[in-house]
């Protein structure tokens, strides 16, 4: 898949109606500070098009990213430990629910979990949420640079044994955003899943 053009074209907040859906969707879903802006930019070849912060919780409304025209990326907000009140972590539970329950176009949810530390109920309570769902779960571990690269291994299948799945039901993909590993398996993987 290359990547030709790519814009902000939606942004819903906790009481928005949802788009009457015409492109095919996949959505980005992970804890807060996981690296999931920084992996859409990545993914996209843009360096600010999804604003990344180091204070976790910063992407707060569901944001749709145009790409060539062709289909979505859709980045949902950060879920677990972002600094906002208890309040506003259930309406982003609700609208990332509602969302997952009722995009018709939706094709695939990547599951950021970050490589370097065990899986969070959290993370596994949206990973059997996807699962049950109508739409193909990814798993993608990032921040891959930040630990030796013989270690991979043996952290992915600590990620397949925390979520729960067997070595090659779900696409397992390790990814840094400094490196670019895994980019254009990821890419490829959505051009099949979109098709």
């Amino acid at each position: 898949m290359i990547i030709k053009t790519a814009e902000l074209d939606i942004v819903l907040g906790p009481t928005s109606t949802l788009p009457e859906a015409t492109l095919p969707e996949v959505a980005f879903v992970g804890r807060s500070n996981v690296g999931k802006s920084s992996l859409i930019n990545g993914l996209l070849n843009r360096k600010k098009l999804a604003r990344t912060s180091s204070q976790p919780g910063k992407t707060q409304t569901i944001n749709f990213y145009n790409v060539n025209k062709e289909l979505y990326f859709v980045d949902l907000p950060g879920y677990g430990f972002a600094k906002v009140s208890k309040e506003a972590q259930a309406k982003w539970g609700k609208m990332i629910d509602r969302y997952l329950s009722s995009s018709k176009m939706l094709k695939a949810v990547f599951l950021l979990v970050d490589i370097r530390h065990e899986v969070k109920p959290w993370d596994k309570e949206m990973f059997d949420w996807i699962c049950n769902s109508h739409v193909k779960p990814v798993v993608i571990a990032t921040k891959s640079d930040k630990i030796k690269r013989n270690q991979i291994p043996k952290r992915l299948r600590i990620i397949r044994e925390g979520l729960g799945f067997k070595n090659g039901e779900v696409p397992l993909i390790a990814f840094s955003t400094e490196t670019k590993q895994g980019r254009e398996e990821i890419l490829t993987l959505i051009e099949e899943l979109t098709q």
